[in-house]
């Protein structure tokens, strides 16, 4: 049997896309041969991945794995909303998040972990997309803990368990009862999908962020009239309003819209028996900031006819 080297592995996969797991069982039914391998991985239908992986992924899901006091978030898309309902997609999202919870939120950590059927994530997903035949990414990963609490989720749009349209994970920092955190927890990761908070409060807003807001704020005032004097009041005034819109903790708690969900969150302390400390939250929402490619199919008939 000839030997299989790890560049051969790497030279094969390179130029086919295909799974190191692929791409090394490949070299070894054929004796090392790379040409004979690429035609073998061909007839497989395993040489494809390359091909679809500068196609727009805009589809796909979100999925969720909470253990104990950690979560994790991931977004993992496809090109169409059908293949969402794929069992084989929908078992990789899930495996995927598992892994994330174990390894951490960078995906290249996670593309290079061990997959529990064999190979890498890489792998698996590369071994997916030969064989449901679409462009699959996996886009983002969030993952919190807490020492003592609960971290709560919540799932909006559940195509399947532990999969959506959107995804939160919400962090409770506490000593107190568990289920009345987790409780709380869910009602608030409802309120993040709906409201869609920047952040838990105004020391969590990029600076940047801040600085347009304060430039647009001053040049509505100035625009408007107003005295030298008293636009720096003004801008201040018009951040407090934009931090209350913005700000997870000043926001009007959607359960009860009468009160804030800090104040939710202070008279909650009674019920749990502790102080309770909202320390983070990630919200993924499937597709949100990427470009969709919009296909006229009439266009496309009439421009392969030679029409247009």
């Amino acid at each position: 049997m000839a030997e299989i080297t790890a560049a051969a592995v790497k030279d094969l996969r390179e130029k086919t896309g295909a799974g190191m797991m692929d791409c090394k069982a490949a070299l070894v039914e054929n004796a090392g041969d790379i040409e004979a391998a690429v035609d073998w991985l061909r007839k497989k239908g395993l040489s494809k991945a390359a091909k679809k992986s500068g196609r727009i992924a805009a589809e796909g899901a979100v999925g969720l794995k909470v253990a104990g006091k950690r979560a994790a978030v991931v977004e993992v898309n496809s090109e169409t909303d059908f293949v969402a309902r794929n069992q084989q997609f929908q078992e990789l999202v899930r495996v995927i998040a598992g892994v994330a919870e174990q390894v951490g939120e960078d995906v290249a950590a996670i593309l290079a972990a061990a997959a529990p059927a064999g190979g890498t994530i890489s792998d698996a997903i590369a071994s997916a997309i030969a064989t449901i035949g679409e462009n699959i990414t996996l886009r983002r990963a969030g993952v919190l803990s807490v020492d003592e609490g609960a971290v709560a989720s919540y799932i909006h749009n559940m195509v399947a368990d532990g999969l959506g349209k959107i995804g939160v994970v919400v962090a409770l920092q506490s000593s107190g009862k568990s289920d009345e955190l987790l409780t709380l927890g869910r009602q608030i990761a409802m309120h993040i999908a709906a409201a869609n908070p920047l952040a838990v409060d105004p020391a969590g807003i990029d600076a940047d962020t801040v600085a347009r807001e304060r430039a647009i704020l001053a040049e509505k005032a100035t625009a408007q009239g107003k005295p030298a004097n008293v636009i720096d009041k003004i801008v201040e005034s018009g951040l407090k309003s934009y931090y209350k819109e913005v700000c997870l903790l000043d926001q009007p708690f959607v359960v009860d819209p009468s009160k804030s969900v800090g104040q939710a969150l202070k008279e909650c302390e009674g019920r749990v028996g502790a102080p309770v400390k909202l320390t983070a939250f990630r919200r993924y929402a499937l597709g949100e900031g990427i470009e969709k490619q919009s296909n006229d199919f009439a266009a496309e008939v009439a421009a392969a006819a030679g029409t247009r």
